[in-house]
């Protein structure tokens, strides 16, 4: 199991990015959460299979078709406590 901590940076608000995030998670059996930040970036914890993890992490770089990610900076996380995968409010 791997759980990573994502900051997502480029025109990632107003494309469908959380949704999008939503059901690639989901399609790959993820646990975590997607929000939008106040700064203009997509915080993500996500947490499953360590193969399904890296596939969402190479999924996130290209992201929704209106999406222009710039950078990720990625870090190592605690495991999620509830399984499912959720969208949470702005932080």
């Amino acid at each position: 199991m791997s759980a990573k901590r994502l900051t997502i940076a480029g025109r990632v608000h107003g494309v469908g990015f959380r949704d999008w995030c939503m059901g690639q998670a989901e399609a790959l059996g993820l646990s975590g959460w997607v929000r939008n930040t106040r700064d203009g970036t997509v915080e993500v914890l996500v947490d499953g299979e360590v193969a399904a993890v890296e596939e969402f992490v190479r999924a996130c770089r290209r992201g929704p078709r209106l999406a222009e990610v710039h950078t990720i900076e990625e870090e190592l996380a605690d495991p999620v406590d509830l399984p499912g995968f959720r969208r949470l409010p702005t932080a």
